[in-house]
């Protein structure tokens, strides 16, 4: 079978990275929304191939920036944590450009690892609460200041629901079903919410950090048999921001075993109080106490942010998250909007975790 153009194109690609090993197959590999990602096997070691995505990056060149930046300050370090490194290209720059106008990049890839749809037990939670609070205590002498954002815009909430409500501006009154309004309804109740991590920040009491960006179960890695955390991929938007939309993402993510997808939405605590337990043991000392006093408000600000988010994307056509069938991310927002509903019911107890986590209870 003949290999489809842009394998070829990938395949010709790869051979511009100094491998450790001959080249055997360069694949299609996984099913991600964002880059476009070949596996590229040797006869030594594995490889990953992506095509950035300019059309979501702006500035590509900025993560293969920030990943060599974040590479050599952890050179030589005993970090206990796997993160895909960098594979400079034989080249001035770090990748490739094809002649369309695309980056390309060469990563790691992480053998003897799986990912998991959810977590079943508290074990599973506190390992991956180690593996985030590895990496942050890890970048907490990194500069924030030394990397690009990779991503303008992300995490703003703010900026989502100006969008909102500019797309609203131009909705005819047939757009606005039951569903939708009720979704509407939910996120007017709340919009104290959307500026709070943005007007703390804006008054000091929130530094910036190197943070992942993304630290949601799909970007977790396993070890072999699926218990235990060892890795954080998808590093394109470690860049400065605040650790609260890590925690808030990775709790919103895991603790919630239905998914993004499924139709209940269900705020475990029998896994959030394990994977925040292990993440306050892991970065001991380097929240302050202004930073722990936001982290509820950030758990409920992530999914509100998402679930504003899918709706946004659902009003507009369904522009950004790529969906299988019409009604798709409404129905996601609805899952993240009823996930904000469920942690605020259980306020108290998530208080009382967050306080015996890190020590005030």
């Amino acid at each position: 079978m003949t290999p489809a153009p842009d394998t070829e194109l990938a395949a010709a690609l790869a051979e511009r990275f100094p491998l450790a090993a001959p080249i055997v197959a360069v694949q299609p590999f996984g099913n991600g929304l964002i880059n476009r990602t070949y596996l590229v096997t040797t006869t030594g070691p594995a490889y990953i191939l992506q095509r950035l995505n300019g059309r979501v990056f702006p500035q590509p060149a900025k993560i293969l920036e920030n990943l060599d930046r974040l590479g050599r300050h952890l050179h030589g370090r005993r970090t206990g944590l796997r993160l895909p490194a960098l594979i400079p290209a034989d080249t001035a720059e770090l990748g490739v450009w094809d002649g369309g106008g695309n980056l390309w990049r060469m990563i790691e890839y992480v053998a003897n690892a799986r990912t998991r749809p959810c977590l079943e037990t508290p074990a599973q939670a506190a390992s991956v609460g180690t593996v985030l609070a590895r990496f942050h205590r890890l970048c907490a002498d990194l500069d924030p200041a030394q990397l690009a954002v990779t991503l303008p815009g992300f995490h703003v909430t703010p900026g989502y629901e100006r969008r909102l409500r500019e797309v609203l501006a131009h909705l005819e009154a047939k757009d606005r079903s039951t569903e939708v309004g009720a979704a509407l309804q939910f996120i007017e109740a709340r919009t104290d919410l959307i500026g709070v991590l943005g007007a703390a920040r804006a008054e000091g009491r929130l530094p910036l950090r190197v943070v992942h960006g993304d630290p949601k179960l799909d970007n977790i890695l396993f070890d072999e048999a699926g218990e235990r955390a060892i890795a954080l991929i998808d590093l394109d938007t470690v860049q400065p921001g605040l650790i609260h939309h890590d925690i808030g993402d990775c709790l919103r993510s895991c603790c919630n075993r239905g998914g993004e997808s499924g139709r209940d939405a269900d705020f475990d605590l029998t896994l959030c109080r394990p994977l925040l337990a292990a993440y306050a043991e892991e970065a001991a000392g380097l929240l302050a106490e202004a930073e722990i006093a936001l982290l509820f408000d950030a758990l409920r600000l992530i999914p509100l942010e998402l679930g504003l988010r899918f709706l946004t994307d659902h009003l507009e056509g369904d522009r950004y998250f790529r969906v299988r069938a019409r009604g798709e991310n409404l129905r996601k927002a609805q899952v993240q909007l009823a996930l904000v509903a469920d942690i605020e019911r259980q306020s108290d107890e998530i208080h009382q975790i967050i306080a015996k986590a890190f020590g005030g209870g």
